[in-house]
C-alpha cells in the first residue's frame, strides 16, 4: 500500500524525483477514472495558466516552483522544476527564485528551497542525459 500523505519527518528524507513521480503515478491514474472530467478541467486550466502570454513560460514556471516551495510540496516541485528545465530557465535563476522563497518563508524556504534545487538538477541531468 502506498502511503501518500507524509508526516514533514518524513519527507525530510524526500525521495528523488523520479521515485516522487513513480510513487504518484498509479494513484493518480486510479484518480483519474473515478473523476474525470476534474482532472479534464483541472489540466485544461493549467494549461491555460502556464500558456505563454505577458509572463514567458520560464517566469511561469519559477513562480509555480516558488509556490511548491512555500506549500511544501514534493510532487509540484517535481513538475515545476521538468517545466523550468523545459522552458530553458538556468541554475542561477532558480537560486535567486529559492531567495525570494526563503524571504518570505523564513526557516523552511531554508529546507524546501534546498529540495527545489536538487529536483532541478536532477531534471537537467536527466534532460541532457
Amino acid at each position: 500500500m502506498v502511503k501518500l500523505l507524509r508526516s514533514r519527518e518524513e519527507v525530510v528524507g524526500m525521495e528523488s524525483m523520479d521515485e516522487i513521480r513513480e510513487e504518484l503515478r498509479q494513484p493518480a491514474l486510479e484518480l483519474r477514472g473515478l473523476i474525470p472530467e476534474v482532472m479534464k478541467n483541472y489540466g485544461a486550466m493549467a494549461s491555460a495558466a502556464m500558456a505563454e502570454g505577458e509572463l514567458s513560460v520560464a517566469t511561469k514556471e519559477l513562480i509555480a516552483l516558488a509556490i511548491a516551495i512555500t506549500r511544501e510540496c514534493d510532487g509540484c516541485m517535481v513538475a515545476h522544476a521538468r517545466g523550468c528545465v523545459r522552458a530553458g530557465v538556468t541554475r542561477q535563476q532558480v537560486a535567486e527564485m529559492i531567495g525570494v522563497a526563503i524571504t518570505l518563508n523564513g526557516g523552511p524556504g531554508t529546507v524546501w528551497g534546498p529540495r527545489a534545487l536538487r529536483v532541478f538538477d536532477e531534471a537537467l541531468s536527466a534532460r541532457r542525459s
